[in-house]
This record gives C-alpha cells, sequence and structure tokens, in this order.
C-alpha cells in the first residue's frame, strides 16, 4: 500500500472572491483540515486565551494583529493537526508571516482565486439589506420587485457600510497591497496556482481538477469521520 505525503495547501483570494464557497467544496470532497485565521482569531477571543486577549488590545486600538501574534496563534493550532491533509485560510497575510510558516512546515501547493476586481465591486455593491428584518437582497440575483423597496414591509432598503461602493474599492486596494508580494513569494517558489474566472461555479471545476491530481476524493462516510 502506497502511503501518499499528507497536503500542506493554502488558499488566497479578495474578500468576495469566492473563497468561502470554494472552501467548503474542497473540505467536503477531500476531507481536508480546514483552519481559518479569522475562526481561530474569533474562538480565542472568546474563549479569553493569553493570544486572544493580546490580539483583543490591537482591535480595541482599531490596529492590525501583529505578524508574531497572528503567526503564533495559527502554529499553535498547526501542532494538533500533524496527522491530517490541511488547507490554511487566511493565513499567511504577510510575507514574514509566510517566512515563519516555512520554518515549521513545508507548503505544497498555493490556490489563488483570481477574480477581477470590478466582477467582486459588482458582486458586492450589489447586496442591499432590509434593516428591521435582515433580509438580503442582490440586485443581480435576487432583486426587490421594486428598487429600493423591501418586498414584504414596503420599507426602503439601506446598503451596508461594508457593500458601499468606497469602501469595497478600499477593501480591495488594501487586499491587493498586503497579498501580492506573498503572491510573489510563493511564485518564485514554484508552487503558486492561479484560478482565473468571474464566477465561482466556473473556477471550481479548475480547482477541482487540479486537486484531484494530489489528493484522492473522499466518501461522505469518510469524510464526516476524518472531521
Amino acid at each position: 500500500m502506497v502511503v501518499r505525503p499528507l497536503l500542506r495547501a493554502v488558499i488566497m483570494g479578495p474578500p468576495g472572491s469566492g473563497k468561502g464557497t470554494v472552501s467548503s467544496r474542497i473540505v467536503k470532497l477531500f476531507a481536508l483540515k480546514h483552519v481559518s485565521s479569522g475562526d481561530l482569531l474569533r474562538d480565542n477571543l472568546q474563549r479569553m486565551t493569553e493570544v486572544g486577549v493580546i490580539a483583543k488590545t490591537y482591535i480595541n486600538q482599531g490596529q492590525l494583529i501583529p505578524d508574531d501574534i497572528m503567526t503564533r496563534l495559527m502554529l499553535s493550532e498547526l501542532k494538533n493537526l500533524h496527522q491530517y491533509n490541511w488547507l490554511l485560510d487566511g493565513f499567511p497575510r504577510t510575507v514574514p508571516q509566510a517566512e515563519a510558516l516555512d520554518k515549521t512546515c513545508q507548503i505544497d501547493t498555493v490556490i489563488n482565486l483570481d477574480v477581477p476586481f470590478e466582477t467582486i465591486k459588482q458582486r458586492l455593491t450589489a447586496r442591499w439589506i432590509h434593516p428591521a428584518s435582515g433580509r438580503v437582497y442582490n440586485l443581480e440575483f435576487n432583486p426587490p420587485k421594486d428598487a429600493g423597496i423591501d418586498d414584504i414591509t414596503r420599507e426602503p432598503l439601506v446598503q451596508r457600510d461594508d457593500d458601499k461602493p468606497e469602501t469595497v474599492t478600499k477593501r480591495l486596494k488594501a487586499y491587493e497591497a498586503q497579498t501580492k508580494p506573498v503572491l510573489d513569494y510563493y511564485q518564485k517558489k514554484g508552487i503558486l496556482e492561479s484560478f482565473s474566472g468571474t464566477e465561482t461555479n466556473r473556477i471550481w471545476p479548475q480547482v477541482h481538477a487540479f486537486l484531484q491530481t494530489k489528493l484522492p476524493e473522499v466518501s461522505q462516510q469518510e469524510a464526516t469521520i476524518q472531521r
């Protein structure tokens, strides 16, 4: 019996690129452990761990959490997953984080979702909500019957600050500035795999075919056991 080496993978992509959808499909079909820096941070903040308390002081001041804190948080989690295939999401975000990760384990592949910023802007800014009920409308997929009006209450819809064009543009520019050096870093190592497209359902088959060369798919029962 041939024992395959464990897969150490990273997924990257700007906000609104469909990273969450693609990650969930990868985890479901290939039974990787999904390690999200955002989820892990929220868990540590809630449990008030030592790292969580330190991170909270930066968050309360509106500052970015330093590289060494995020690295410590993630590497501590990965120590518990040494026997599993895993997929990192949201880490590394900077070159120092990538370098620190390299000292602990060898990353095999970096999946980059290359979605045009214009597509993402259209996708995110098309979202409007009815504040009282939380109903969400999307001007492209499920628009309200009458523009700017909730279907049920006939009250006006609003756009969250995060979904306003100027905010989305700012977030995308910040992502590009922070992340491009990381993509360049992995490109030089020869492990960056970029998948381009404007729709998640068109990008996914490319990612799926690529991962089939790396890992066997598992049955639903196996996936449940491995989680």
